[in-house]
């Protein structure tokens, strides 16, 4: 029988807060703790938390990123399993009912569901949901059969406690955890999980200036992941070095295959309307069936499904551009020294404007963190990874 403990990272998060910690109060499966770090927010986020009756952790300063807030908590975790959740994702009643049987395998390290848009209000939000339904019904399902998924989500995931802390925590050396999480666990021998029945419904960016902060921040944090890991999962784990290498040459030939209607039309007579035709139909067939599966499979209208899906090249626009600047800074000018890359911790929904810094990266760190915490091996005594460190060689 597994215990498990939830820790929601919550920075000025007063508005979302409450609809997560009530989706936590109607579980089937009942956490057996519950955590809320209130990051130095500036709000009622604290005071809404506990109003929850939940036990509220309140770190002395802004620890500057979602990890090292959820590092904040770990030491105070002693259940086996530990559920990460963002203060602005919705879990279905019965997700921790439907993660947690995974873990009866020992190899298991994380896992983690199917991810939704909570909302489909504005024309980002729409894409993002064509975004998600494609995703979790296409690329998702194909990478857990290789038994190599690409990333278990932040927003939800589940992870094994042990391998959590000999690992060191939640990393905090690149600006995406789960990522960081999921690929070193694989590369290690461990095994992640998708788990398709388990839904999480996620508040996305409502606007065009949130929408960049997340996508920059995803896919810089993707190409950070690249420069990492990429030789030893070459090595230890090919099949998803193969997802990672598809991932980059899709960012790279994206452009080839958009600019696809003008080179038809500039280099033979067909009309640009039909050479457009030609494309949108080309798109559209690679597209729809897995919505269609998507519809079906979630109890979704089809048309509402369907009308989503021009949204959803307004944002694959952004994620081409934002894209290709990760290659650029992350994976050329950062190894050239000629850039520190991304280190700034932004939410992609509107906040207080108070910058986290990516401690051991940034130009100013927050107060009592050591210049060197993003090094492998460096003891930054004031850290949460640290602490969890002494913890761990407590316990040994």
């Amino acid at each position: 029988m597994h215990t498990i403990t939830v820790i929601v990272p919550a920075h000025n998060e007063e508005e979302g807060l409450p609809a997560t910690l009530e989706s936590l109060a109607r579980q089937t499966v009942r956490p057996d703790r519950i955590l809320v770090v209130d990051d130095a927010s500036t709000d009622r986020t604290g005071e809404v938390a506990a109003s929850h009756g939940v036990t509220v952790l309140r770190p002395p300063h802004n620890l500057g990123s979602k990890a090292r807030a959820q590092n904040y908590a770990l030491p105070h975790c002693t259940t086996d399993l530990v559920l990460a959740v963002d203060a602005d994702t919705v879990l279905a009643p019965d997700y921790i009912e439907t993660v947690v049987p995974v873990f009866r395998d020992p190899a298991v390290s994380v896992a983690a569901g199917t991810v939704r848009t909570r909302h489909t209000r504005t024309l980002w939000e729409r894409g993002r949901s064509t975004e998600y339904l494609f995703g979790f019904h296409w690329h998702r399902p194909i990478q857990a059969r290789a038994n190599s998924p690409m990333v278990c989500s932040g927003c939800c995931s589940v992870f094994r406690r042990d391998d959590l802390m000999a690992f060191g925590g939640f990393p905090e050396r690149t600006i995406v955890e789960d990522m960081d999480y999921t690929w070193s666990q694989q590369i290690a021998g461990r095994r992640a999980v998708y788990v398709p029945d388990a839904v999480a419904l996620a508040a996305d960016p409502e606007d065009l200036t949130y929408l960049r902060k997340q996508v920059w921040r995803w896919m810089a944090g993707f190409c950070q992941n690249v420069r990492l890991h990429l030789g030893r999962l070459i090595l230890h784990k090919p099949l998803l070095a193969l997802w990672v290498l598809l991932a980059l040459l899709e960012i790279l030939t994206a452009p080839v295959w958009w600019a696809t209607p003008l080179v038809i039309a500039s280099t033979t007579d067909e009309p640009p309307a039909l050479a457009f035709l030609w494309w949108a139909g080309a798109e559209l067939l690679l597209t729809t069936p897995p919505l269609f599966y998507a519809a079906h499979r979630r109890k979704l209208p089809v048309g509402h499904v369907l009308l989503n899906i021009p949204c959803v090249y307004a944002t694959k626009a952004v994620n081409l551009v934002y894209a290709w600047k990760a290659l650029i800074v992350e994976l050329l000018l950062v190894p050239l020294h000629l850039s520190r890359g991304l280190t700034v911790y932004e939410k992609g929904r509107a906040d207080t404007p108070t910058p986290r810094t990516l401690p051991g990266r940034g130009d100013a760190p927050p107060r009592a963190v050591c210049a060197d915490q993003g090094r492998q091996g460096v003891d930054c005594p004031n850290s949460p990874s640290s602490a969890i460190r002494r913890l761990r060689a407590a316990s040994n």
